[in-house]
This record gives C-alpha cells, sequence and structure tokens, in this order.
C-alpha cells in the first residue's frame, strides 16, 4: 500500500594555506576530499576574493586547461588518475545581514564560506530559515548548484539570487533564483561548468523562531506538530542530533563520515515506473507492507533510496571489495572508505548497489556526488 510521506560545479575546501599563483607539483586530491579518495592535481590556485576566483577561473580557460573547482571536497568522487588540469581552492570569505523589512533580512555569503559555520553564524543571529540545514559539510557557493536540502527545507525556499561569473560571456551577472531552474537536488547550474558561483544572498527571518518544521522525525524529536516554529537554535541542536547519528557529521576518527554523503539520491518516478515497483516489492515483501512514497508532482513520485537498498538486501554495514569499502553502520545511503581503498573500490560497490535495487524493484538509483574522471 502507498504512504504519501513529507540533497555542473563541483566545488570542494582545501585546507593547506596556498599563494595565490599557480602551484605546478602535484596535489594529492585524497587529502582534500571527505572520501578521502582521488589521485594528484597537477596545477594549483587558491582564489581568497571573488576577484581573484575570476581570474584564476579566466587564466585557466584561456589557456584551454581542464578546471575543477575545489570547495569542501564533501560531494565530489575524485578518479584515482586525479584530475589533469587547474585546481583552483574557492577559498573566497565575507558575510553580511541587511534588514529588509516586514522582519526579513537578507544575509549575504561569499561562495568560499563554510556552509555549517553560515548555519551556525544565522542561528547566532536569531535568523531563522536555514537551521534544518545544519551540519551538512562544504561551501557555500555549492548549495545553490544543487539545491541542497535536509529536514524539510531546501536552499530553493530561502534563495533570492546569487552573483557568478559566466565563463562563455566573460562577465560577472546577477541571477535571481527563480532563474535557477531549482528543483529536487538539481538546478541549471549542476551538470555544467559554464558558471562559477561567486556569492548567494537569502532572505531570513528575524525573531529567533525556525522555518515550521516539516520533517516529521524532526518534529518527533523536538516534541512538537508538523508546522509549528521552534527557537532556532534548538532547531539546529535537534538536527546536528540526528545527522550524528546517521554518520551525516564530519568525524576524522568515524569511518562512516569518511564518504560523500548520500550517494544516492531519491529516484524520482512516473505512475508506470512505481506501478511496476509495487508490484515486485508485494511479490518480494507481501502485500501489505508500508512503502514510502511521496508526492513529487504530476505524475511522478519519489522513493526512498535508502528503503530500497535495505529491502534489496544490502544493509547497514554492507561491505564492498576487500571490505575496504562500506555502507555506513549508520546509514545505507552512505558509501565509505574504510581505510585503504581506492576510488575504483568505491565505485564497483556502487555498481553492485545500483544494480540490486534495478534486479529487485526495476528502480534506478542515481549518483548524487560529482564524479571527477569516473563513472559508475
Amino acid at each position: 500500500m502507498r504512504r504519501a510521506m513529507a540533497r555542473r560545479l563541483p566545488l570542494t575546501v582545501v585546507t593547506t594555506p596556498l599563494s595565490s599563483a599557480q602551484a605546478r607539483t602535484a596535489v594529492p586530491l585524497a587529502e582534500r576530499t571527505t572520501l578521502r579518495l582521488g589521485g594528484p592535481a597537477t596545477t594549483f590556485v587558491q582564489a581568497t576574493t571573488a576577484a581573484d576566483l575570476v581570474d584564476a577561473v579566466r587564466t585557466a580557460d584561456a589557456a584551454e586547461e581542464p578546471l575543477l573547482l575545489l570547495g569542501g571536497g564533501s560531494n565530489l568522487v575524485v578518479a584515482d588518475a586525479g584530475f589533469a588540469g587547474t585546481v583552483v581552492q574557492v577559498a573566497t570569505t565575507g558575510r553580511r545581514a541587511d534588514p529588509l523589512g516586514d522582519g526579513l533580512v537578507q544575509f549575504t555569503v561569499e561562495a568560499g564560506e563554510n556552509w555549517d559555520a553560515v548555519v551556525a553564524d544565522a542561528v547566532a543571529q536569531g535568523l531563522g530559515g536555514l537551521e534544518c540545514l545544519s551540519g551538512i559539510p562544504g561551501l557555500a557557493g555549492t548549495t545553490p548548484v544543487q539545491n541542497v536540502g535536509a529536514y524539510g527545507v531546501e536552499i530553493a525556499q530561502v534563495l533570492t539570487s546569487v552573483d557568478l561569473f559566466d565563463r562563455r560571456r566573460g562577465n560577472v551577472q546577477h541571477r535571481t533564483a527563480d532563474s535557477l531552474g531549482l528543483a529536487y537536488r538539481t538546478s541549471v547550474l549542476k551538470g555544467t561548468d559554464h558558471a562559477v558561483v561567486l556569492r548567494a544572498r537569502f532572505a531570513l527571518t528575524a525573531g529567533g523562531l525556525s522555518a515550521p518544521i516539516r520533517y516529521a522525525e524532526l518534529a518527533r524529536v523536538l516534541g512538537v506538530a508538523q508546522g509549528d516554529r521552534v527557537p532556532v537554535d534548538a532547531a539546529r541542536k535537534a538536527v546536528l542530533e540526528l545527522r550524528r547519528g546517521k554518520g551525516m557529521v564530519l568525524d576524522a576518527a568515524d569511518h562512516d563520515t569518511w564518504s560523500a554523503g548520500s550517494f544516492f539520491t531519491n529516484p524520482l518516478v512516473d505512475d508506470s515506473t512505481l506501478a511496476g515497483a509495487l508490484i515486485r516489492i508485494a511479490e518480494r515483501m507481501g502485500p501489505h507492507v508500508d512503502v514510502p512514497v511521496y508526492p513529487a508532482g504530476s505524475g511522478y513520485s519519489k522513493l526512498s533510496a535508502a528503503w530500497l537498498i535495505e529491502r534489496a538486501g544490502f544493509a547497514k554495514g554492507h561491505l564492498g571489495p576487500g571490505g575496504r569499502v562500506g555502507l555506513s553502520t549508520k546509514h545505507t545511503l552512505a558509501l565509505t572508505n574504510r581505510g585503504g581503498a581506492s576510488t575504483e573500490d568505491l565505485l564497483e560497490l556502487a555498481r553492485e548497489v545500483r544494480d540490486g535495487v534495478r534486479v529487485a524493484f526495476g528502480v534506478e538509483l542515481h549518483p548524487e556526488p560529482v564524479l571527477v574522471g569516473c563513472e559508475f
């Protein structure tokens, strides 16, 4: 039976200080991604201002070199062979809050700002709207690209505009949120390298209260009804607790966090595919199983990737090649590096899970991270 229920530009972060000049020595990317995987880059540039970032991109384009923008390393899978081109570290900083009137505040954030630090700052200022996006690794500039979302909130709900560098036209443009094609974990910026986000602006609410709590699990933890509002710091604390319980808050000592977060997006399926999947689920698990199905617009529904993965036979902690990679012991959506793994090990595990779900239910899973020099 059905039950309705209420995450391109590859941007990652380098923590090692570097000059703004290009470095022609090999730079290991495995040390700069949350998966701890990936071969070297040969050309490296650090951009600490928006002007530096634009100049670095223009220089690479003029030299006709492949370009990779590197931010938090949290949504990136880099091939074992590495990246033969220019890697630009996005290290721009700056935040500003400006009153808009009617209880709204415009929060302007440079692309290189650590996202969770941005959320923490907004919460500390009593601004509501970002608190449910706490604990998500990466940089602010990546959030509009894939319309980051969690616990009932998406960037599309608070984003007002971005400034970006258009590589085709060679100029900086101001783009409103409604021009970015924001949809479930995607935008017109995803899957293309034509534009580089320089900064983003968010409309947040003053007064210290969260956005309405829409996600049932979060509402239960907070002890409120869905739709209620709570103090922003209480919402942030609850979200961080939930994410830690799923291994989704970075911890160098915890291999469950040696991941790219959720590796698969929740699949969007048309009515025909859904009907076939429900038949297969009933055949496999019985006719009365409670299947999580999310409305996703006319003729489409969203299924839970984690639910499908587990029911296809892949339990938490399932190990891949040589035990070097595996599903997180806390959350089946995270593919993790258990130590000594290669990118190809991870991709082999991803293929195993994808193919298992397809065979079991006729549903195709798609990766959420950006794949650099590799495919699965």
